[in-house]
């Protein structure tokens, strides 16, 4: 328990320095000084391997399981790189509703700061639950295994869908029934007053639309960090890194999305691998370097390929 308590007042504190020191002025950041962020939490991120691999082999966690530091370093790093994978989407989802709200640059970083803390706690509860499912009820490792196959199944065969309207989501219909919504922002305040009355500004309803397409986006992500451990910390761990990463990347790779338009094919690729990993589980157990090694591969060939197809084309 006192890793945990001491684990998240870290994280804690890195966002109130974030908030309170770094970003004490809104601004607009700059793609190189969202690079650099983007490298310390990456770096920040495969360091705390280093603390897993401490941690496990010490009887500061518990480990009913018998995990053995090497492997849950493993598991940690696997988790971590789906979770990271997985958010590219989600990135790009974020750029539409910020473009569809008009939210100025120089307070996007607010909105995405606030939406952080919402899906860490439901991320936290996420995995809480399906630690506790997939624990007591063994079959609900079929039942994730499954979705993950359909999930990938349905990004493949996906055609040519709309583009997501923000402003027609349920969400947006939701909030505009419980308070009134101006179109105009009050400098990065989330309410405003006209008339004596409180309405909503555009970067409140962005806010609470991020943090409801997070819970969708999380349905595939947790289930996928589950498929490679169902230790509480590592996948809590692994999972709040490449979320606390996801800001400072999506200002770094936000106007580059394009460029990477065959990435989705090494996300669909994950997903069924770990689909059938989790289906096949009472069967056969993929060795850790085999899960690692896979999902990193498929990163690398979607960015790769993506690189040049784009060179070819300019």
């Amino acid at each position: 328990m006192i890793v945990w308590i001491i684990f998240l007042a870290t994280i804690l504190l890195f966002l109130a320095l974030d908030l309170g020191v770094f970003n004490k002025t809104p601004h607009i950041i700059s793609s190189k000084e969202a690079g650099i962020w983007t490298l310390v939490w990456v770096v920040l991120s495969f360091a705390f391997s280093g603390v897993i691999n401490w941690l496990y082999s010490t009887n500061y966690i518990a480990n009913p399981t018998g995990i053995k530091p090497a492997v849950a370093t493993i598991k940690y790093i696997t988790g971590y790189l789906i979770e990271l994978s997985l958010s590219i989407d989600n990135i790009f989802i974020i750029a539409v509703i910020f473009a569809s709200f008009r939210i100025p640059q120089k307070y996007q970083h607010r909105v995405l700061f606030w939406g952080i803390l919402g899906a860490i706690i439901f991320r936290g509860l996420m995995i809480y639950f399906g630690v506790v499912l997939i624990n007591k009820f063994s079959w609900m490792t079929y039942l994730f295994g499954a979705f993950l196959l359909f999930t990938a199944f349905k990004m493949l065969f996906k055609g040519d869908e709309g583009e997501f309207e923000p402003k027609k989501s349920f969400v947006y219909r939701m909030i505009s029934k419980v308070i009134p919504i101006t179109s105009h922002t009050e400098k990065d305040h989330f309410f405003t007053k006209i008339d004596s009355i409180n309405y909503a500004t555009p970067l409140f309803v962005a806010l609470l639309v991020i943090e409801v397409m997070d819970m969708l986006f999380a349905l595939d992500s947790v289930p996928a960090i589950l498929a490679i451990t169902s230790d509480p910390f590592l996948v809590f761990s692994s999972n709040i890194f490449a979320i606390l990463g996801l800001r400072s990347m999506y200002f770094f790779l936000a106007n580059m999305l394009e460029k990477f338009s065959y990435l989705e094919y090494s996300l669909i690729a994950i997903l069924s691998f770990v689909g059938i990993k989790m289906l096949i589980v009472e069967y056969y157990k993929f060795p850790e370097w085999v899960s690692l090694s896979f999902i990193a591969l498929s990163l690398i060939t979607g960015v790769a390929i993506s690189v040049l197809k784009s060179s070819e084309e300019n």
